[in-house]
C-alpha cells in the first residue's frame, strides 16, 4: 500500500518508552437473519398440506359416488313401481 504524505511529521522519542493506545471501536456488520422456519419444517408442512388435499379429493369422490348410487337406486325403484303399474293396468 503506498504511503500517503501527511501534514504532520512523526516524532519518536530518543529516551523512554513508546506506547500506543488501541481504542476498540464498534464495527457494524450486516445482520444475520435467521429463517423463521427451517427447510425441513417447510417440507413437512408441504407434505401434510398435499396429503390433506388428497384426502379432500377422495372424500369428494366418495360423496359423488354415493350420490350417484342413491340416484341410481331411486331410478331403479321408480322404474319398478312404474313397471308394476303398467303390468297391473295390462292385466
Amino acid at each position: 500500500m503506498p504511503e500517503v504524505k501527511s501534514m504532520f511529521r512523526e516524532v519518536l522519542p530518543k529516551q523512554g518508552q513508546l506506547s500506543a493506545e488501541d481504542v476498540p471501536t464498534m464495527v457494524l456488520c450486516k445482520p444475520k437473519l435467521l429463517p423463521l422456519k427451517s427447510v425441513t419444517l417447510e417440507k413437512l408442512e408441504k407434505m401434510q398440506q398435499e396429503a390433506q388435499e388428497i384426502i379432500k379429493q377422495q372424500e369428494l369422490a366418495s360423496k359423488e359416488q354415493q350420490q350417484q348410487s342413491e340416484r341410481a337406486d331411486c331410478l331403479i325403484s321408480s322404474l319398478r313401481s312404474s313397471t308394476l303399474r303398467w303390468s297391473s293396468k295390462l292385466s
